[in-house]
């Protein structure tokens, strides 16, 4: 691949890239790059949000780059800071253990098993002494720290800032220095951490390191960053019929984020596929894309199933089929249009309403049209809204 493609393929969903000329030299070179992107195991599940990261890996693994998956393990045990309005809660060891096992599991789907190289980080920020690490706190100053934008809005507002959290983009730098990254991946929110990698390695005279940030994806109501605690996600291992689903019910718009962010494809191929969309219909676009991804993290046989079962259902109206409940853990009564949101039949709660005020929701067969229903801890059902979502759900009070 010429280098003009390369760079084109490299940047291509990319927000920021810092150096980039640097990396181009390096290219034009034919320099072996070790590239570099870590992955704090805080949940079992990756969602596609996270593929995002992945699918660039990927990109660099077909050039002929060295990847590393850095399982965060270490500093998982601090908590990111990043775009909190406070301290995150610690993580056990058993819960950090467990998370990263299922991680291992998940890239692959993605990454290319024998090309990628697995790292948790306490492999050399566990063994750092006291005074290792008082070394590496005085390579920074907390004016420094309070320059990034989540500490100076929780400063300003007096919210506590504990002092552990400074450490947090010190030992992820640190990363970057035990494994003399060329290049770090990280989203947007993660701007600076990557800045203070390539500080650290400028002190100990090593190269610094090239920072490719990228976007963070959105969920499926298009306005938030895909979560899980939002409910707004698709999950890689989730059924080939959820995330099949889950893809069609996306905006048109939201769909070509989508495509660039995640489906695997080049720009060439993204620029085919919205001609063939402005020509003929958007949906079957939106089709191709939940065939891709449900391809990759399933089987193409298996997304075959799924395309012809979703068509089955919006031909002959079907509900979809309903495989297990969704548990949902309240601190209170929780308002029915709260609840159609929560269980993803409406992408944001004012549609939630809207939907509720023209009685198109039920639970158990039954049409709930007052906005100011609410149900408890301990109610389980079945809710309809229309004639094609539904979910099954269990309220359980915290």
């Amino acid at each position: 691949m010429k280098l003009k493609e390369q760079i084109d393929l490299l940047s291509q969903g990319c927000e920021q890239i810092i150096q980039l000329e640097q990396l181009e030299q390096k290219l034009a070179e034919g320099k072996k790059l070790v590239v570099k992107a870590g992955f704090d195991p805080t949940a079992p599940d990756l969602h596609l949000g996270h593929t995002v990261m992945l699918n660039k890996m990927r990109q660099f693994q077909q050039l002929g780059h060295e990847v590393v998956f850095l399982i965060g393990d270490f500093t998982a045990m601090i908590g990111d800071p990043s775009g909190r309005n406070a301290t995150r809660k610690p993580l056990s060891d058993e819960e950090i253990r467990t998370n990263a096992g299922t991680y291992t599991e998940q890239v692959f789907t993605i990454l290319d098993e024998q090309h990628t190289r697995v790292e948790r980080n306490s492999q050399w920020l566990g063994a750092l002494t006291s005074v290792d690490m008082i070394k590496l706190a005085a390579q920074y100053n907390v004016a420094r720290m309070l320059e990034r934008e989540d500490f100076a809005t929780r400063y300003k507002n007096g919210t506590p800032i504990a002092v552990h959290e400074f450490l947090y983009p010190l030992v992820q730098a640190y990363d970057s220095l035990a494994l003399k990254a060329d290049v770090e991946l990280g989203g947007t929110d993660q701007t600076f951490n990557l800045l203070v990698g390539r500080d650290l390695q400028r002190n100990v005279g090593q190269a610094p390191q090239v920072v490719m940030t990228l976007p963070l994806l959105e969920g499926l109501d298009g306005v938030k960053k895909m979560s899980k605690s939002l409910g707004n996600y698709i999950g890689v291992r989730e059924s080939a019929d959820s995330q099949f689903g889950k893809v069609m019910s996306i905006s048109d718009a939201l769909m070509w984020r989508y495509y660039t962010l995640v489906s695997g494809l080049g720009p060439k191929e993204i620029t085919e596929e919205r001609a063939r969309a402005k020509e003929g219909n958007p949906r079957d676009s939106k089709l191709r894309l939940a065939k891709l991804l449900v391809e990759r993290f399933h089987s193409p046989e298996a997304a075959r199933e799924a395309h012809d079962a979703f068509l089955a259902r919006f031909q002959k109206r079907e509900l979809p089929k309903i495989e297990e409940a969704i548990e949902l853990t309240l601190s209170e009564p929780l308002k029915i249009a709260q609840l159609v949101h929560r269980l993803r039949l409406a992408p944001s709660t004012s549609e939630a309403m809207r939907l509720v005020r023209q009685g198109a929701v039920k639970i158990d067969g039954e049409r709930i049209g007052d906005l100011e229903h609410r149900l408890q801890g301990g109610a389980k059902g079945v809710m309809q809204v229309g004639k094609h979502r539904a979910a099954a759900f269990v309220l359980v009070e915290n």
